[in-house]
């Protein structure tokens, strides 16, 4: 294989909002793709070492990132750009939380876009990623372009989940989605994910609203309405690098959806 993947990242979106939320892309979306609704991300469900893991492909005991401060890996772990950098694929980020700045080594990304959501305000934020994602994408066609929106997960912690503000986030979230897919969806094998649920105002618990969250897989290599089973967020770094044509990192813990 020899794909170009496109990884949507939607922080703080519980499975569950994908309906409830009123959106009337969601159903699309699930049809669209191979998806699991019961995917399990790691603990504590907060949202570096969430990313951490699924950039990385272990849990946060192997990685070490147990809060959301970086702390360097005593043990370090090769992450997914640098597996795709090193056999020569460019890889893209686009981003509004600064602390995911982390993720990756400087070198192994080909070109990044960050603009704070602490001051421009998230949902203007996630909107300019969106603008400058459709720009570069077409433009330079990253091998893997990585795109976080955060207003979902701002809106959880400000109002609550499943309330009204995030719903309507929600749904502001999911048409950015549509747009990235309408555009890039005959281009890129697209991956539609969260990192973490919530309840109440916050999360990072073991409870099932905090540890769930959707997956979804769309292309050519993903049956258009299946399901996956136990799929969890350490799979998605495999996946990606298995779409690429690259062989998957020893280090990894992980295993390909294909």
């Amino acid at each position: 294989m020899d794909k170009k993947v496109l990884l949507i990242l939607v922080d703080g979106l519980r499975s569950d909002a994908l309906q409830f939320c009123g959106s009337g892309y969601s159903s699309r979306l699930l049809e669209m793709g191979t998806y699991s609704l019961e995917a399990e991300t790691v603990y504590p469900s907060m949202t570096l070492p969430c990313h951490m893991s699924l950039f990385h492909s272990v849990p946060p005991e192997r990685h070490g990132i147990l809060t959301n401060v970086y702390v360097p890996l005593s043990r370090p772990v090769e992450g997914l750009c640098e597996r795709l950098s090193a056999n020569g694929k460019k890889c893209a980020f686009f981003y509004n939380w600064g602390e995911l700045r982390d993720l990756t080594r400087p070198s192994s990304l080909a070109y990044s876009f960050y603009v704070s959501g602490d001051i421009c305000g998230y949902e203007k934020a996630d909107e300019m990623i969106t603008e400058n994602a459709f720009s570069y994408i077409a433009a330079e066609k990253p091998d893997l372009a990585f795109v976080y929106f955060q207003s979902v997960d701002s809106a959880g912690h400000a109002h609550g989940w499943m309330g009204s503000e995030y719903c309507r986030a929600c749904v502001q979230s999911l048409d950015r989605v549509r747009r990235l897919i309408e555009h890039f969806g005959g281009q890129y094998d697209i991956i539609v994910m969260s990192d973490h649920g919530g309840h109440g105002r916050g999360h990072g618990t073991k409870e099932s609203e905090d540890m769930t969250i959707p997956i979804i897989c769309i292309g050519e290599d993903f049956r258009a309405g299946g399901q996956f089973q136990n799929a969890s967020i350490c799979d998605v770094a495999p996946t990606i690098v298995s779409l690429a044509g690259v062989d998957v990192s020893k280090d990894w813990e992980g295993r390909s959806l294909l």
